[in-house]
C-alpha cells in the first residue's frame, strides 16, 4: 500500500539561496552564510510547523517518493493601480511570477524543511515531481488567497 500525505503551509515562500564562505581572520575558522538567511529560516520553520503530528509519526523510510509543490507568492504593490483602483492590476502586470524567487531554490528550501521535520530520511528519496510551480496567490482562479505552498508526498514503493 502506498502512503501519501498532504501539507498546506502559510507564509512567504523563500528560496534556499546561495551560500557564501569566508575565513574569520581572527580565529582562522571557516564560516558559511546563507544569502537569504532570515527569510529562508522563517519559511523553513513555517513548513516544519505545518507538518501535522500524524505526519511526524509516519516517516518515508528509504523508499522513493513523488513530490508535488505548488507555491503561491504575494504580488508586489507595484503590480496594482493606485487610489480608488488600488484593487485592480495594472495592464502590464505579469501573469506568472517568472522572476525571483527561483523555483528550484524554493523547492530546495522546502525539501530541506521537510527533512528537518522528519517527513523522510533524506530528500534524495525524491525521484520525481508530480507538480512544481509558482503562481500569484491573489489570482481569482487559484485556490490560495494567502502566500504559502501546497505540498503532496506520495510513496512510490519498490517497483516502478
Amino acid at each position: 500500500m502506498n502512503t501519501s500525505i498532504h501539507v498546506e503551509v502559510l507564509g512567504q515562500p523563500a528560496p534556499q539561496g546561495s551560500k557564501r564562505a569566508f575565513i574569520n581572520p581572527r580565529t582562522g575558522r571557516a564560516h558559511v552564510i546563507e544569502s537569504s538567511h532570515d527569510r529562508v529560516k522563517s519559511w523553513r520553520q513555517a513548513v516544519i510547523d505545518a507538518v501535522r503530528p500524524e505526519h511526524r509519526a509516519f516517516r518515508f523510510t528509504g523508499l522513493p517518493v513523488e513530490v508535488g509543490i505548488i507555491f503561491y507568492l504575494k504580488r508586489p504593490k507595484s503590480h496594482f493601480r493606485t487610489g480608488r483602483n488600488a484593487h485592480l492590476l495594472r495592464d502590464g502586470a505579469p501573469v506568472y511570477p517568472s522572476g525571483t524567487p527561483d523555483l528550484s531554490k524554493l523547492a530546495r528550501a522546502t525539501e530541506d524543511a521537510l527533512s528537518d521535520a522528519g517527513v523522510w530520511a533524506d530528500d534524495a528519496q525524491v525521484v520525481r515531481y508530480s507538480a512544481l510551480a509558482k503562481y500569484w496567490c491573489s489570482d481569482a482562479d487559484l485556490p490560495a488567497l494567502l502566500p504559502g505552498a501546497i505540498i503532496s508526498i506520495k510513496e512510490l514503493g519498490s517497483n516502478p
